[in-house]
């Protein structure tokens, strides 16, 4: 039985609402679609669906909140994913946007990618994750693979889909199972960053459980056991909503997995630990920018059609 997820990124709204959206942003800028967005989040505010599927974030970040203060947090991390949704649409649109990083940050990332073994960064669902790859340019000439699964009722466009323009960087579907695998470790072979996300496993059976928010969640050792395969180290790569048209990247750590660790997952849970440390930290000082919108700590998923392996 193929190992399943219980989430789906399933749009709520329909492709006509999207396009509204969309056309108000060509139209007015940015301010008019911040606008336009608290009438959007007010009518999600009263949607079943929209409130199930923060639900478990919430209840476990704030444990303690009833009433009309569960409102107010969900209110609050509904009203943050929507700016970051419009700003990745204003990026794509009219290309206005900065990613802000430190210059010693990025000094590292080259000299990691100078040892010619490949780099993994490993990202999450915090903040503005789907324009960070925006800093590559900055980064070596080498060549960058993105993990990313579209599904097709997924109707919010990526930055790069508004451009129309050929991306710097290649995008491999983990749907397409061993196809995707070769096309990671390809990547890393030739010296190259692959794109992750360390919070989410897209149907990958790699999965092992570890503590996060006082429950236990079931999350991807892909990335470590990509790295004990290919010998590239593993940098946690977070990126956070600063300011309207404005993201703040920052690198977390830099993790060196031994290399022959094999296929138990006992193995690579220290690592995952280390990462879990890493995002808990993050949400306790952005209590309102993790957007992991499913119950990540189901023992039960259901059964899910994509599968990723790496073998």
């Amino acid at each position: 039985m193929t190992r399943g997820i219980n989430w789906s990124s399933r749009s709520l709204g329909s492709r006509l609402q999207h396009d509204i959206f969309y056309f108000f942003i060509r139209l007015g800028g940015r301010w008019v679609a911040y606008g336009l967005l608290f009438c959007v989040v007010l009518c999600y505010m009263f949607k079943p669906e929209a409130a199930r599927r923060s639900a478990p974030y919430l209840t476990r970040r704030f444990p303690d909140a009833k009433g009309f203060e569960k409102f107010l947090h969900r209110w609050r991390l509904q009203w943050e994913f929507g700016k970051v949704l419009v700003d990745r649409a204003v990026a794509g649109i009219t290309g206005e946007y900065s990613v802000i990083t430190d210059e010693a940050e990025i000094r590292a990332i080259r000299d990691l990618c100078s040892e010619g073994r490949g780099l993994i960064l490993l990202s999450s669902h915090t903040g503005n994750w789907h324009i960070s790859m925006s800093v590559l340019p900055a980064l070596p000439d080498v060549p960058v693979g993105v993990v990313l699964y579209r599904d097709a009722a997924d109707l919010d466009r990526h930055y790069f889909d508004h451009s129309g323009e050929k991306t710097s960087f290649t995008v491999i579907d983990p749907s397409t199972g061993p196809y995707s695998s070769i096309a990671m470790v390809q990547i890393l072979q030739r010296g190259g960053m692959l794109c992750l996300m360390g919070d989410r496993s897209f149907g990958d059976k790699r999965l092992c459980r570890v503590p996060f928010l006082g429950d236990t969640a079931e999350l991807p050792y892909t990335a470590y056991y990509l790295a004990s395969v290919t010998g590239a180290p593993v940098v946690q790569f977070f990126s956070f909503w600063a300011g309207m048209g404005k993201a703040r990247a920052v690198i977390a750590k830099v993790i060196r997995v031994p290399e022959k660790l094999g296929k138990n997952p006992e193995a690579y849970t220290p690592f995952v630990r280390e990462y879990v440390e890493a995002l808990e930290l993050s949400i306790t000082e952005r209590p309102y920018q993790f957007f992991n919108f499913y119950n990540m700590w189901s023992s039960h998923g259901c059964q899910g059609k994509v599968e990723s392996r790496v073998d």
